[in-house]
């Protein structure tokens, strides 16, 4: 039987007995840890193994690692890494230099990951940010100028793959003009979509071969009237015909505010719409059951895709990480 199409987390830095148990019985597809289940590089590695015991396959462990405001892993621990925006200040100077401390930085974050056994990062943001929008993008975006982001997003990709890391692009199709934070409210961007599909869509269509993204809880009123991650008609014009995306589509998580309804609904009206993953992140147990109830098996495409994406973490190149460090602290003055 394949894995239940969702991506959960768990409550705490120890899988608890009764999460074991539900993993083992539910067969989640993978898992996403939080700062809640992080404290030192044996604890989280034991959970990664755990985890991975609990279902019974090598799975994908998923963190968000971007550098900047967005990184689970911290000091005194792990490095801290820059926000993707310091690349973009050094590429408009030396468009060499910012791709390469991209790559470096990347390729760093992944060989943190890999040696925890997190084998998937929600990563590079590919959004173009709005000077009017909500600041939740802001400083994760490499740029305003979409030949950086794109340029500079490859080198994202490099570093990751190259390191075992699977990558996600987000937020797909764009949350660049979002004037709300889609944690807190549904945002509405009320931009035209030949506007949309000349900008904010370019970054994605460059990476329209990328194994995996993630969706942005966003109404695109010249398209829609319901979130894209719930939207059938969003899902199909918008991702996969206006962009082409033809990888792993997973959603933003199903908590965030933008999105209504109980979370059985909401599984259900994202895998309904097209998303070929639900992304569920509380940890709660009573949250994950709601979840289980509402999503179904991987098959047919999405199960491709889903072996896709997994092939993705498969190879490691070999590392000089004292090497890279240097050169990435000369690159960017001292800052890991």
């Amino acid at each position: 039987m394949s894995p239940l199409s969702v991506i959960l987390g768990l409550s705490g830095p120890v899988l608890t007995e009764s999460e074991r148990a539900f993993f083992r019985d539910s067969d989640p597809w993978a898992f996403i840890l939080f700062s809640r289940n992080i404290e030192t590089p044996k604890q989280v590695k034991k959970l990664c193994a755990q985890l991975r015991e609990s279902v019974g396959r090598d799975c994908l462990i998923f963190v968000d690692q971007e550098g900047g405001r967005v990184q689970r892993l911290k000091a005194p621990h792990w490095p801290t890494y820059p926000a993707a925006s310091r690349f973009g200040d050094l590429y408009d100077r030396e468009p060499a230099k910012g791709r390469r401390a991209a790559f470096l930085s990347y390729r760093l974050i992944a060989d943190d990951l890999r040696q925890l056994g997190i084998t998937a990062d929600c990563a590079p943001v590919l959004d173009l940010p709005q000077p009017e929008a909500d600041p939740i993008i802001s400083d994760r975006a490499f740029s305003t100028r979409l030949d950086a982001i794109i340029d500079m997003a490859h080198s994202c990709m490099a570093g990751l793959m190259m390191g075992g890391v699977a990558p996600v692009i987000k937020h797909i199709p764009g949350h660049g003009r979002a004037e709300v934070d889609s944690h807190k409210a549904l945002p509405k961007i009320s931009t035209g979509l030949k506007t949309l599909r000349d900008s904010d869509f370019l970054p994605f269509q460059a990476f329209k071969d990328a194994p995996m993204a993630m969706t942005a809880h966003a109404v695109y009123l010249d398209h829609s009237k319901t979130a894209v991650t719930v939207s059938k008609k969003g899902m199909k014009d918008l991702i996969r015909d206006a962009i082409g995306f033809d990888g792993l589509v997973m959603s933003d998580d199903l908590d965030m505010k933008a999105l209504t309804g109980s979370l059985t609904r909401k599984t259900e009206r994202a895998l309904g719409a097209g998303c070929d993953i639900a992304l569920q992140c509380s940890g709660k147990m009573k949250d994950m059951v709601e979840v289980a109830k509402g999503a179904g098996r991987l098959e047919a495409a999405a199960y491709r895709r889903a072996a896709v994406a997994e092939n993705c973490a498969d190879s490691l190149t070999k590392f000089d990480r004292k090497s890279a460090e240097a050169e990435f602290n000369g690159l960017m003055g001292s800052l890991i």
